[in-house]
């Protein structure tokens, strides 16, 4: 059950949506099952409160768990509610939210709950890719439900109560809830199953206010914001101190310094999230070496290098984008693959799946070489081999296929009199931006203290972009 200070399902929309917008849908229906002594029992609007209502103008439909209407539990009227919401979303081409509060599957209706929880999971599976689905979790979302909010485009999870899990803590082998709360927020938060954990659930109801802002209300919409008042031409003079965290540096060079970075928490060395340049709503992907305090010093260090929870987060992230048509910018920062025993095992397959989702996207794509540009890692992070628009670099980027020194060892291996210093050297021209620049594989060279000007004009020449390529359903990767 939710936390007595908690607000109540009503509050929650309240709370969400602009003053006084909310319309709702269905609130005579209940339960119907006579087993177990249900007739007995009163559970108002059958435990989740649907309806329609404006987020900071934004048409959305939202379903709002009410925990004190028999915790919650999914019962077949209850999960009839909730899928003719999603109906009517995919029909009118408005996001969905959904507020969870929810002991899981009403066990009284047996079959008929089990049956509930199966349509709501293919209406929300026919709506993916359609309209944007945002799950936010306010106390518990367990089994049936995690998977549930896991099928959204997005997971708020707030960090006091809520409680997100398939298997509870305490029936997991050789574990406890005291040992280990997987269920818990701090636990989630380095975990792939949420994209953002908030404190306080007033405070998680206004950031997915700020993300319905951003985000397009349909596969057929366009990702603006409000115009923005930042100068077009602002020069970002501390970008280049920044590039080891780059969660920082986008939010450089972001109209008024906006930046939401989703899950924060989960492989921390690729950074996914949302910017804004000239009011237009940016993914972005970027390689992370850092993490860096208020005072500048570094408080997390990472290899320069693609893990396979890496490769994942941003796969998932770029076909998000992809869908809902928002445009794509990476700051590249690679030198190869992690490498480990446990890696060897799933590295190659995320990475094809990275690979293949910046290949197939078909939206805007701006690649910044930032750092070191080495190898097939590099390929993988939006190179213009694989598909990117425009690819700018900064004067000391580093691009070939690995470190000069390294490669003249590889060449000259056994080679007792082979001048290693000179063939490094040599194999270093080969590996600058000019080379890569005087073949094409790089549009421009620029100063880092004018990336912002440079990436903005550049979306906004690709703003009109369009492809046809040749019909398929999907690719197999």
């Amino acid at each position: 059950m939710s936390n007595t200070n908690a607000l109540s399902a009503r509050d929650r929309i309240a709370t969400l949506v602009d003053e006084n917008s909310f319309v709702e849908i269905g609130a005579a229906v209940t339960k119907r099952s006579t087993d177990f002594n249900m007739q007995e029992k009163s559970v108002p609007a059958d435990g989740v409160i649907t309806g329609y209502g404006l987020v900071k103008n934004t048409p959305v439909y939202i379903y709002s768990q009410d925990a004190s209407a028999l915790n919650g539990t999914v019962g077949e009227m209850h999960s009839r509610k909730i899928v003719n919401i999603y109906k009517l979303a995919v029909k009118t081409g408005v996001p969905v939210i959904g507020l969870i509060d929810c002991a899981g599957m009403r066990l009284q209706e047996s079959t008929d709950a089990l049956a509930g929880f199966g349509k709501i999971y293919k209406a929300k599976a026919k709506a993916s890719g359609i309209v944007p689905q945002i799950s936010a979790v306010f106390g518990n979302c367990g089994g049936g439900i995690a998977v549930l909010a896991a099928m959204s485009d997005f997971t708020f999870l707030e960090e006091a109560n809520g409680r997100m899990f398939i298997n509870s803590p305490n029936t997991l082998d050789g574990n406890y809830t005291e040992k280990l709360d997987t269920a818990s927020a701090a636990f989630q938060k380095t975990a792939s199953n949420v994209d953002f954990v908030i404190e306080g659930e007033a405070e998680l109801l206004e950031s997915v206010r700020e993300l319905i802002s951003i985000l397009p209300e349909n596969n057929n919409g366009a990702a603006m914001t409000e115009e923005s008042l930042d100068d077009l031409n602002r020069t970002v003079p501390d970008f280049a101190a920044e590039l080891k965290d780059t969660a920082a540096a986008l939010e450089d060079l972001s109209d008024n310094n906006f930046f939401l970075e989703v899950k924060a928490g989960y492989a921390k060395e690729m950074v996914t999230g949302f910017l804004c340049l000239d009011g237009m709503t940016v993914g972005a992907v970027a390689n992370r070496t850092a993490i860096l305090g208020e005072d500048g010093k570094e408080t997390e260090v990472f290899a320069p290098r693609l893990t396979t929870a890496g490769c994942e987060k941003a796969a998932g992230f770029i076909q998000k984008c992809d869908a809902f048509h928002i445009p794509i910018l990476t700051l590249t920062n690679v030198e190869g693959y992690a490498a480990s025993v446990e890696e060897e095992k799933t590295i190659a397959t995320a990475a094809a799946k990275l690979t293949a989702a910046f290949a197939e996207a078909d939206v805007a794509k701006v690649n910044l070489i930032v750092g070191k540009a080495y190898g097939s890692a590099y390929l993988t992070m939006n190179s213009k081999h694989i598909g990117a628009d425009m690819v700018f670099a900064l004067p000391d980027a580093r691009i070939g296929m690995m470190d000069a020194d390294v490669a003249a060892k590889i060449m000259y291996d056994g080679d007792e009199n082979a001048d290693l210093a000179g063939a490094a050297s040599e194999f270093a021209k080969h590996s600058s931006t000019e080379a890569a620049a005087a073949r094409g594989y790089v549009d421009s060279v620029i100063q880092p203290e004018s990336a912002r000007k440079q990436l903005l004009y550049a979306f906004e020449m690709l703003y009109s972009k369009s492809e046809f390529p040749i019909g398929k359903k999907h690719g197999t990767i």
